[in-house]
């Protein structure tokens, strides 16, 4: 101690203050190592998924976010000169304002992980869970942005030229908010487009949608765009406004059952009833037949072949895809076993005067 009141005034101001910050940030680590081993503790008795999912969202964020604090408590005790106290302290300031956001930002991720791991979308019946996680998406998109969005401002405006302009700028905010309206249309309408899809909900995730020409399933929802993913994996990404705007196929809208359809195009021979039934036999011991529809119709006749028509019924679409190709091999290859003279043809019939004509001018050609 007398070693320390023996050495100049400015050095001792140096130790002091590099002390006190050194100590705090100590504090700080301390204090995280001690709530997060407490938290570990507590809910690997009572709920070990919660804190599996703390641990691993909000570990890393707090590591800078408590110690940061901690020495923004004890910084008044900082005795240094007025010009480098007031740079640390805006540093310090703007550190606490990105690691805050930072931690809030991973607590929404961590409410997602939790409420994904209590509502499965992976089970049959899933109707519920996508309708909650399209609208958590979504939630959870705007209020990262929103954060985002208000770190920056918090951090901008603690400059006082920035606040300078910002107070000119709202001098003019009637033509300002007129050109960025008129500029941003698009986006607004896109961000409109988003809180009503979220909340009426003619999409949500993991639908079955045809768009364009196109199946595939709903895989992300973002606050301007919606990402299908194609059956071949490729994805189709369109804008949030398409779903407001134009007509698509949702087959997964309020379930998921489908029927399939298989025609058959056969001769007028066919024997219709030994086929219903061998249809009949082929969809019963079929796994993917949810046993709602088996039904075989002779839904035209045109002028050489019968058109008929199986409908089968199945749980989802992709097992209703399945479905149908196995019952069109199975009919067709009964057909060609059992019934080969039944399949599709043309008849043509030559009158015997017009042969003989016809044969006799081939004679005479052929000698000449």
């Amino acid at each position: 101690m007398e070693y320390f009141d023996s050495l100049p005034g400015q050095l001792k101001t140096v130790i002091s203050a590099t002390g006190i910050i050194l100590g705090s940030i100590l504090v700080g680590i301390a204090i995280k190592f001690v709530l997060f081993s407490l938290i570990k503790r507590y809910n690997w008795k009572k709920t070990p998924g919660l804190s599996t999912t703390m641990v691993k969202h909000l570990s890393q964020p707090s590591a800078w976010f408590i110690p940061l604090l901690v020495l923004s408590f004890m910084l008044p005790l900082v005795k240094i000169p007025a010009a480098p106290f007031e740079i640390f302290r805006r540093i310090l300031e703007i550190s606490l304002i990105v690691t805050f956001s930072w931690c809030l930002i991973e607590t929404i991720n961590m409410v997602q992980d939790l409420i994904r791991r209590h509502y499965q979308i992976t089970k049959a019946d899933n109707f519920r869970e996508r309708r909650l996680l399209t609208q958590l998406q979504f939630i959870r998109k705007l209020a990262k942005v929103s954060i985002v969005f208000f770190a920056i401002c918090l951090i901008l405006m603690s400059f006082a030229t920035v606040r300078k302009i910002v107070t000119g700028l709202i001098t003019s905010a009637g033509i300002a908010s007129v050109i960025v309206g008129f500029a941003a249309q698009r986006s607004i309408s896109n961000l409109l487009a988003g809180f009503q899809i979220a909340f009426t909900q003619p999409i949500r995730i993991d639908d079955v949608l045809v768009v364009e020409d196109e199946w595939g399933r709903v895989e992300e929802i973002t606050l301007t765009y919606v990402v299908l993913r194609i059956w071949d994996e490729r994805r189709l990404v369109l804008p949030l406004n398409y779903f407001i705007e134009k007509p698509f196929q949702n087959w997964t809208r309020t379930t998921s059952q489908l029927l399939g359809t298989v025609f058959l195009y056969t001769d007028y021979s066919i024997p219709v009833d030994a086929i219903r039934a061998e249809l009949t036999r082929v969809v019963a011991d079929h796994k993917l037949w949810d046993q709602r529809v088996c039904l075989l119709q002779v839904t035209e006749s045109r002028e050489h072949t019968l058109q008929l028509r199986i409908l089968v019924s199945a749980a989802n679409s992709g097992e209703a895809f399945d479905l149908r190709c196995d019952v069109r091999e199975k009919m067709i290859t009964f057909i060609q076993e059992n019934y080969p003279g039944s399949l599709p043809k043309i008849r043509s019939e030559i009158s015997e005067g017009r042969t003989q004509d016809k044969l006799a001018g081939a004679v005479v050609a052929h000698s000449i």
